[in-house]
């Protein structure tokens, strides 16, 4: 790690102007940044203190829908009794995750702009050639250990799977994010890899996520999020689903359906084909497994990821049995 300034931000404004500087991060909750830190991925020149920004870290939830602050702790979100009563699926989705010292210091705003656990790009020293540290270096993923990576909107530039699980339940319930500029609908605030895949989201320099909204539903209400991983705590999720429901008065038929799937794609991904299938529909066992297949549409193995293709549907349908009172 080497020297870097550091900067106290009394304003947003100030915050977003010394983040326009070349090697500037922002430091909130600073469990990536700390971490990356010490990979040797990162090595900010400027790290800007944003921690005691006012009012970046209320949680209001209203009529509408709820307004987070980018500021708020993972924790304190997950125990709030308004989001755990409106939005189930974001409250376990960050529940769910990392430990409990990490979500009692992690922000939502850092929650959302974590960078990938693909081995190979947290290890400089042995893998050099990254397109996400180094564009046009190469990917040294592909063709090696792969257990972990993505299925789905990989490229031949990476395939390195986005890794949290509070934007997954976020993308199911169309969210937006909230930046010192702009409102931007969640779904487009991650970028798939193509041929840039250092370009992970859509933030432009000197652009601060400052809360995040979420509109309320019915689906949302009636929601879950299902995390598979290989140990039962501390774990990234080897296939995850938020799966929100609204069934018709006669409580079979769909009316709404909302699917996003996570531990499986480069970024959240909303599972448009499985809604379709099943909006209108009379849930039965067998038609959800049918539907949920739809789900890996267009996924492509990289060896050692390939149970993925036949894990996610799985959890996926498990969810939506789960809320329809079929499991």
């Amino acid at each position: 790690m080497r020297n870097f300034s550091y900067v106290r931000a009394t304003s947003t404004a100030e915050a977003a102007q010394a983040a326009q500087q070349a090697g500037a991060m922002l430091l909130a909750g600073g469990t990536t940044l700390l971490d990356l830190a010490k990979c040797g991925v990162t090595e900010p020149e400027t790290v800007i203190d944003i921690t005691h920004l006012s009012g970046m870290g209320d949680i209001t939830i209203e009529a509408a829908g709820a307004t987070i602050g980018a500021l708020a702790r993972m924790s304190e979100v997950a125990d709030h009794q308004d989001v755990r009563a409106a939005f189930p699926a974001v409250s376990e989705s960050l529940s769910l995750a990392a430990s409990a010292q990490l979500r009692n210091m992690a922000t939502i705003g850092g929650n959302l702009l974590q960078r990938t656990r693909c081995a190979y790009f947290r290890d400089p020293g042995a893998f050099p050639a990254c397109n996400k540290r180094s564009p046009g270096s190469g990917c040294s993923a592909i063709g090696g250990v792969t257990r972990n990576h993505a299925v789905l909107g990989t490229s031949e530039a990476c395939i390195a799977s986005y890794p949290g699980d509070l934007a997954v339940a976020l993308v199911a319930f169309d969210a937006a994010v909230e930046t010192n500029s702009r409102k931007i609908a969640i779904e487009d605030f991650f970028l798939i890899p193509g041929n840039t895949p250092n370009k992970e989201t859509v933030l432009q320099p000197g652009e601060i996520i400052t809360a995040v909204t979420i509109p309320v539903s019915a689906s949302a209400r009636n929601s879950t999020y299902i995390k598979v991983r290989d140990r039962q705590s501390y774990e990234f999720a080897a296939a995850g689903a938020a799966v929100g429901l609204e069934l018709e008065a006669d409580g079979r038929t769909v009316r709404d359906i909302r699917i996003a799937l996570g531990g499986v794609a480069t970024k959240p991904w909303r599972a448009r084909d499985v809604e379709q299938a099943l909006v209108g529909k009379g849930l039965s066992a067998e038609l959800v497994e049918k539907a949920s297949r739809l789900a890996m549409e267009g996924a492509v193995s990289h060896g050692g990821n390939r149970y993925k293709i036949e894990l996610a549907p799985r959890v996926v349908a498990r969810a939506i049995l789960k809320m329809g009172g079929l499991a």
